[in-house]
């Protein structure tokens, strides 16, 4: 694998079908080229992915929505208008220049146009719509900085596109407009309540039959147990829990906490929820390292991209047969 800032180098190897890693505002991804079946297929072998499970499709600023979707709805035009570039994707019906490999054979497409300026000088430089789920193996935990890619995928990547670590630290917020109201399939880095400043009250199926990445029970997951609860069970739960453990929780939460278990490891995240986001998955992953068997989890509420974190945290602890 091949590492540095070399952003034509990497539209060299996208153009020709290779593998790049390469930073978004969101989290790194592990991008090739979206109209090319054979690319998209690297990508998810590479990973460990089922073919089934979609990529989000990114876009150069300046793309027109028509050219990769059809039956785009005002709501849809909206709200790309409004928060692209950004961590926000649209999922819609596929147009005919994007591959069904993209889209897991689905008849939608989810699409971006990402905020970060080292994605958008690719996609610029590529020339072609960029196909890119994060860049780790599937279900396990996103990458946020070129290190943790070179640590999860090494050698399976032509290239990696070292941008520095991630502004926003979780993925994209996922709303799908394929349908005759649109639906949050997963919170991300645009909040909420900006989608419904945009288009009003939005929908929150518990099960979605509109395919959308990192929405399986379990996604986004350490190697160790995750217990995600409330912060008023945070004491308890963690009283009862198998040791080695480790406790992850706002600092406030923490600071409030009843008695905790002695030995345990105390990872506190920033109270500002936006601070968090960016500490999350590198915090997971310094927790695995140190070897604890456990984490428990406070979730925060749902102001900002807190409902975000807290997805993340419940999938985390979901049932591990969902993932390899």
């Amino acid at each position: 694998m091949k590492r540095g800032t070399d952003v034509d180098q990497a539209a060299a190897i996208v153009r020709a079908g290779g593998l790049v890693a390469f930073p978004t505002e969101t989290v790194y991804g592990l991008g090739a080229d979206a109209t090319s079946a054979a690319a998209c297929a690297k990508i998810f072998a590479a990973k460990g992915r089922p073919t089934g499970h979609p990529l989000i499709v990114h876009l150069a600023v300046g793309a027109s929505l028509d050219d990769w979707a059809i039956d785009v709805p005002d709501s849809a035009r909206r709200l790309a208008a409004a928060c692209w570039p950004g961590p926000l994707t649209l999922i819609l019906r596929r147009g005919p220049r994007v591959s069904p490999a993209a889209t897991g054979g689905a008849d939608t497409v989810g699409l971006r146009i990402p905020a970060h300026p080292v994605a958008q000088a690719l996609l610029a430089a590529a020339g072609v719509p960029i196909a890119a789920p994060s860049a780790n193996r599937f279900g396990r935990l996103s990458p946020t900085t070129a290190g943790h890619v070179a640590a999860d995928l090494g050698d399976a990547i032509d290239y990696l596109l070292d941008g520095g670590p991630c502004d926003v630290g979780v993925e994209s917020t996922i709303i799908d407009c394929s349908g005759e109201t649109l639906a949050l399939l997963r919170p991300g880095g645009v909040p909420r309540a900006v989608i419904e400043a945009i288009v009003g009250p939005i929908a929150t199926p518990a099960h979605s039959p509109t395919p959308a990445p990192g929405t399986l029970a379990s996604h986004y997951a350490p190697r160790a147990e995750v217990i995600a609860v409330s912060p008023a069970d945070l004491s308890r739960v963690a009283a009862a829990a198998r040791g080695p453990i480790a406790i992850l929780a706002g600092a406030s939460i923490l600071a409030a906490a009843g008695p905790l278990p002695e030995g345990a490891v105390l990872a506190a995240l920033p109270d500002d929820p936006r601070a968090a986001a960016r500490a999350l998955y590198a915090a997971l992953r310094g927790l695995d390292d140190v070897g604890v068997a456990t984490i428990v989890a406070a979730l925060p509420d749902d102001t900002d991209v807190g409902e975000a974190i807290a997805d993340r945290l419940r999938r985390a602890a979901g049932p591990r047969e969902d993932v390899p």
